[in-house]
């Protein structure tokens, strides 16, 4: 598993997420280019987003690094939007992305005209560094 391209330091005019003691090290490790995925070490079960319990079991997950491949499952076409930063992107992909190693995420899809956007579309993460502690995924077809 590889690190994924980072864009260091965008200035961005979008909201910042805002990392708690669960999600702080998704963030963290998306900042440098890492994509990770909680896996149950009780049952195996993969999950997405962090989470403090496997939502399977109940049991306490582990961190697991991810390939950052996947493929669109389903997304959609933001046309319109009143709403500040987004109006300035539109028409934008968000989409929900299902990784080689099962979990589903959400994100925008970028570098690829709307219209081509496909389901079963292959797609690999890149990251957008916000600041030293938060990254946050974007995808790109590969």
């Amino acid at each position: 598993m590889t690190n994924a391209d980072v864009i260091a330091n965008r200035i961005d005019s979008r909201p910042r997420p805002e990392p708690n003691e669960v999600t702080a090290p998704y963030f963290a490790a998306c900042a440098r280019g890492e994509l990770l995925i909680q896996r149950c070490p009780d049952c195996g079960h993969a999950q997405h987003y962090p989470r403090a319990l496997c939502t399977s079991c109940g049991a306490a997950p582990d961190w697991e690094r991810s390939s950052g491949q996947g493929t669109v499952y389903t997304f959609t076409v933001i046309r319109q939007t009143g709403v500040a930063p987004f109006r300035e992107e539109v028409p934008y992909v968000v989409a929900m992305i299902e990784l080689a190693e099962g979990p589903r995420l959400m994100g925008n899809v970028t570098g690829v005209d709307p219209e081509a956007v496909r389901i079963g579309m292959p797609v690999e993460v890149y990251m957008v560094q916000v600041d030293d502690e938060v990254g946050v995924p974007y995808w790109r077809a590969r």
